[in-house]
C-alpha cells in the first residue's frame, strides 16, 4: 500500500534559537525521525510515498536529492576513495512522491491534495511526521480489514510529561502524582489505515481529527486499534532529547528491522470500536 505522511507542520514547540528545522528533518543519531518512519513502513513492505510538504518542503527534497547511503550502512572506502562498496542499501527500492500542499494547511487540506495521487487505491496508509512505534503493523491491517470500516488509528496511552494535583478543602493539596502513562486515558497516535471512501466524508478546508471524523463516527465507519507497546511522539525538544537517549543506548524499539521476529515481544494488541466523542488530537 501507498503511505502518506503529513509533512508541513511548523514543529514550534521543537525549536531552539534560529533553529527552523522542520519538524520530520529533526534527527534521531545520524537520521531524521522522517527516515525513521519511512524505514518503519518499508520494513513492513510498504515503500511506495507521498510526502505532503509545507514549511521546510525544499529541506526535505534536498536531503533526499543528496541521500548518501554510507551514513547508516557499512561500507568499504577504497583506492584513495575512488572506490565505495557498500554492504546494505536504505532507500533503492522506495519510490517517493514530493507533493508541495501548502506552508498553512491543516492535515486534512493536506491529505485532499494529494488525493490525484492515490487514484486506484483502495487502501492507503497515513502518519503523522513525528511519531514512532513497533507496532506490527500487519496486525492493525489485519484487524482493519476484519472490521470492514473505513478509517482505523493507533489509540494509545499518552506520555505525559506532567503532574496530577489532587486538591481538597480550602484549596489544600492532597497529593501529587506523575502523569506518566495513564491507564484510563488513551490519544490518537496516527498510523492510519484508510480506504479511499475517506475522501467522501471529507470537505474542503477541514481538518482530518474535526468534522470528517466525526461523520465517520457517526455512520460507524471508524475503529482504533488499541496498542500497549511502544509509542512515542516528538512534539517537543524534550521529546527529542529522550528518544536520543533510547536510540544511543542501542536497541530503539521503533528499530524494527534490526530485530529478528522470534526476538520481538508478544504485546496484546484489539481493535476498539468507537463510541461517544473520544477523540484526541
Amino acid at each position: 500500500m501507498k503511505v502518506v505522511l503529513f509533512c508541513g507542520g511548523l514543529g514550534l514547540r521543537l525549536r531552539t534559537g534560529g533553529d527552523d528545522v522542520p519538524k520530520p528533518m529533526v534527527s534521531i543519531g545520524p537520521r531524521p525521525i522522517l527516515w525513521h518512519i519511512m524505514k518503519y513502513y518499508a520494513h513492513h513492505g510498504h515503500k511506495e510515498f507521498i510526502l505532503c510538504l509545507g514549511h521546510g518542503g525544499d529541506v526535505i527534497k534536498k536531503y533526499f536529492l543528496n541521500y548518501s547511503e554510507c551514513m547508516s550502512n557499512d561500507f568499504v572506502l577504497a583506492d584513495g576513495g575512488r572506490r565505495l562498496q557498500l554492504f546494505n542499501t536504505d532507500i533503492e527500492d522506495w519510490k517517493i512522491t514530493f507533493a508541495d500542499t501548502g506552508t498553512h494547511a491543516c492535515v486534512g487540506q493536506r491529505l485532499k491534495a494529494v488525493a490525484k495521487y492515490l487514484e486506484g487505491e483502495s487502501m492507503f496508509l497515513a502518519n503523522y511526521g513525528d511519531g514512532l512505534t513497533d507496532l506490527p503493523l500487519d496486525e492493525q491491517i489485519a484487524d482493519f480489514l476484519r472490521r470492514d470500516r473505513i478509517a482505523s488509528f493507533l489509540c494509545v496511552k499518552p506520555n505525559l510529561s506532567c503532574h496530577f494535583i489532587a486538591l481538597g478543602e480550602g484549596g489544600r493539596i492532597e497529593a501529587i502524582k506523575d502523569g506518566g502513562r495513564s491507564d484510563d486515558i488513551r490519544i490518537n497516535g496516527g498510523f492510519f489505515v484508510l480506504r479511499q471512501d475517506v475522501f467522501d466524508y471529507l470537505r474542503d478546508g477541514e481538518d482530518l481529527l474535526g468534522p470528517p471524523f466525526q461523520r465517520l463516527l457517526t455512520a460507524d465507519a471508524l475503529v482504533a486499534y488499541k496498542y500497549d507497546g511502544f509509542w512515542a511522539c516528538m512534539d517537543t525538544f524534550k521529546d527529542r532529547q529522550v528518544l536520543e537517549d533510547i536510540y544511543a543506548r542501542g536497541h530503539a524499539p521503533w528499530e524494527v528491522w534490526k530485530t529478528p521476529p522470534s526476538a520481538r515481544p508478544l504485546v496484546a494488541a484489539a481493535g476498539e470500536r468507537l463510541a461517544g466523542n473520544g477523540l484526541h488530537a
